[in-house]
């Protein structure tokens, strides 16, 4: 059966406007941070309440065939699965996640609040908005187009889970023990991604994965006036920055670590160097940077290249530094570090967590006590190649809403669940694609959905998935 994309589309702005921008405004208002961030996330009962919202809008949807459950294993955050029964062959599995990253209201622009849902065209602001709260509304609202256009669709389950910012480290259990409800899927969709444009839909092909964890550098038992220790104590600060360029070389921002790296194919540089001609300088532009602050290598391909197949390495926050404002002249007992490090794809997180434990430990410094504390890795994504019905539907469907085919991207972040679930399917094809473009800001302040790229999203990912009954 055909796809009436004009139709479909005319739904989708019913749809978006009536029930989910009102359900999705009410998302926002729930703190539900990430269990990482909150640790008596059980007791404040956000997480469950962010499961509550969407089931009640679910069920307000009048889909036919459709059932849901709420699991929870142990002490594990929830995880909402959703089922809806075929009208043709096929299945397909959604993927979305209800929980956030914490919030600073300090920092959000005048009239903006975290909390608040605030519609200012084309943007709804909020915190979860885009990352990713509007996912599971999206992909349900895809079936949903499709069974009011009399379109057969594929069996769709619907995995939404309250980890997602921690790391996933609560998922793993589930994705076992919901094996047989989760099916054998033919398309498994991801919406927690996006792209450097509004103008396309883009696909993201490649995810970079992510090792991390907390080092701790201690010199001495208590402060001690620098007047009379400085020279003799080492500074736990210098020490660190000793330990630091073993890991990564302060003048170039290269990982001096080997196993960190990948080859970089011909295929991949050519697909840089022919992305970074549609981007231009607006890759650049597009960052919250200082006027004056030059790429750390230039160029839009190398660019690229730099945030989605090289490694790279951040401070992420501190311990042990009192504010400039109340600092005294004292030789502080320690320095404290997070770490974050971005690997590109096919460099198993778990292996280089122990090679950076070893290498950060070793020998350390003038005899400091030196630990270095792993928080939980996770490897990196490169798509297959996509069915190609599917394939051919979503670039119809994109020519006729954007006027571009789709646009195949990689994204320097980690969805932890993409390996995961390449791992226990690895015979299925991947759309991982999402609303997340210039300025989103997940994470950050003034975090905003694209609501007309949202509904465009929504028309095209119906079709893809109902060529798969063809």
């Amino acid at each position: 059966m055909s796809v009436d994309i004009d139709s479909l589309t005319e739904n989708a702005e019913r749809i978006w406007e009536q029930s989910i921008l009102p359900s999705l405004s009410e998302f926002i208002e729930i703190h539900a941070l990430s269990p990482m961030f909150e640790p008596d996330w059980d007791a404040k009962g956000d997480l469950q309440e962010t499961i509550e919202l969407f089931t009640g809008w679910l069920e307000a949807q009048g889909l036919e065939g459709m059932s849901h459950e709420t699991h929870r294993i142990g002490d594990h955050s929830p995880v909402l699965l959703v089922t809806i029964e075929g009208t043709g062959p096929g299945e397909v599995l959604f993927y979305s996640h209800l929980d956030k990253q914490p919030s600073r209201p300090e920092l959000w622009s005048e009239g903006l609040h975290p909390l608040k849902a605030v519609r200012r065209e084309p943007f709804l602001f909020g915190r979860g908005a885009v990352d990713d709260g509007y996912g599971g509304y999206l992909c349900v609202a895809a079936i949903r187009l499709l069974q009011e256009a009399g379109i057969p669709h594929p069996k769709a389950t619907f995995l939404i889970e309250t980890c997602e910012e921690s790391g996933s480290f609560d998922l793993p259990p589930y994705l076992d023990a919901l094996t047989e409800e989760l099916g054998s899927p033919d398309l498994i969709v991801v919406l927690d991604s996006g792209g450097p444009t509004y103008d396309h839909i883009w696909v993201t092909e490649a995810l970079r994965g992510l090792v991390a964890g907390n080092l701790s550098v201690r010199v001495s038992h208590e402060g001690v006036h620098s007047g009379m220790s400085g020279g003799a104590i080492p500074s736990s600060f210098r020490i660190q920055r000793m330990l630091l360029d073993r890991v990564e070389d302060s003048q170039t921002g290269r990982i001096l670590i080997p196993e960190m790296h990948v080859d970089i194919s011909d295929k991949i540089r050519a697909e840089a160097a022919a992305l970074g001609e549609i981007l231009g300088d607006a890759l650049w532009k597009s960052l919250p940077v200082v006027d004056s602050l030059e790429p750390q290598t230039r160029g839009a391909d190398q660019i690229l290249l730099d945030v989605n197949w090289r490694p790279a390495m951040g401070v992420i926050g501190a311990d042990g530094m009192p504010p400039v404002q109340t600092a005294g002249n004292v030789l502080r007992t320690n320095t404290d570090l997070k770490l974050s490090f971005r690997i590109p794809p096919g460099v198993k997180a778990e292996e280089v967590q122990a090679i950076i434990k070893e290498t950060l430990e070793a020998d350390p410094p003038y005899g400091a006590e030196v630990t270095y504390h792993a928080t939980e890795p996770a490897d990196g994504f490169h798509a297959p190649p996509m069915h190609e019905g599917v394939a051919a539907a979503l670039e119809e469907a994109c020519k006729h809403l954007t006027g571009f085919p789709p646009m195949a991207t990689w994204i320097g972040g980690t969805i932890p669940f993409m390996a995961m679930i390449q791992n226990k399917f690895p015979d299925a094809c991947f759309l991982c694609t999402g609303s997340a473009g210039p300025g989103n800001n997940a994470h950050g302040p003034d975090e905003k959905l694209h609501i007309p790229h949202s509904k465009r999203l929504n028309v095209a990912l119906a079709a893809a998935v109902a060529a798969l009954c063809e």
